[in-house]
């Protein structure tokens, strides 16, 4: 049986992924801050799948926190076949001059500072399996600079950076290493960003149909399932009525 770490695992990206993969049979670990809304998810699930999960409560911008937690799986679940490194956050959206530094130090400690002491934590066992695939998550934010998303866009810039220099360190060893770029997706993203402003988070949806995060557990399921020969590196997944970081068709009749 395959395991797979899956980072954020609370709502989202991170829900959707841990729930998908356990439904096809895979030991997961789900990690997240929030253990109350991992519980909520665990318990829909059939009592068999259940069995398959492991959460655990982990705050990724800890590092001591990231390696207490690995020492302490259980033994069938202590070998990783996949990470998805997908805890991350973009918080405020404000010009560079008036942005809060505490939502700048929030993103970097988690976007990149996390994602670092995950993957320093969970690579080298796949070094000496030799196997393994480690997806990052991105955004369209790591390729198009937006106004006023400043250090967001410069974490996810870094995501991007080092998902490629990643590459080029673990491809030696027979490990994947790939990145999964979303658009506009439906999810708490906007709500944690407008720091609860549910207005504001509406209204960055109006009038289109975002992605949800289903379709972005579709995307990671076939990123995931390609043949091992097969790198699907790069993926950058768009709704269709979004052209571009700031080009969005918006259909009053949505």
């Amino acid at each position: 049986m395959k395991t797979i770490l899956v980072t954020g695992a609370s709502s989202g990206f991170g829900k959707a992924t841990s729930i998908r993969f356990a439904q096809k049979g895979w030991n997961v670990i789900a990690w997240a801050r929030r253990m109350d809304r991992m519980r909520d998810w665990r318990n829909e699930l059939s009592t068999e799948i259940q069995n398959q999960v492991f959460l655990q409560e982990v705050d990724v911008r800890d590092g001591d926190a990231v390696t207490a937690a690995l020492s302490a799986l259980p033994h069938n679940f202590q070998a990783i076949d996949v990470l998805v490194n997908n805890a991350g956050l973009a918080a405020g959206k404000d010009p560079i001059h008036e942005a809060s530094m505490d939502d700048w130090e929030r993103m970097i400690d988690t976007n990149l500072k996390g994602l670092l002491y995950v993957t320093r934590a969970v690579s080298p066992g796949m070094v000496t399996r030799k196997s393994g695939h480690i997806i990052n998550i991105g955004s369209i934010a790591g390729k198009e600079s937006y106004p006023e998303g400043n250090v967001y866009n410069a974490t996810k810039f870094g995501v991007d950076g080092l998902t490629r220099s990643m590459r080029m360190d673990l491809v030696p060893h027979g490990i994947r290493v790939s990145q999964l770029c979303p658009g506009m997706v439906d999810t708490e993203f906007s709500q944690v960003r407008f720091h609860g402003d549910h207005q504001k988070a509406k209204s960055v949806y109006q009038h289109m149909q975002p992605l949800t995060a289903e379709d972005i557990a579709d995307t990671l399921d076939y990123m995931i399932s390609a043949p091992p020969h097969v790198n699907i590196a790069d993926v950058l997944i768009l709704p269709s009525a979004q052209a571009s970081a700031t080009i969005v068709h918006r259909d009053s009749s949505h």
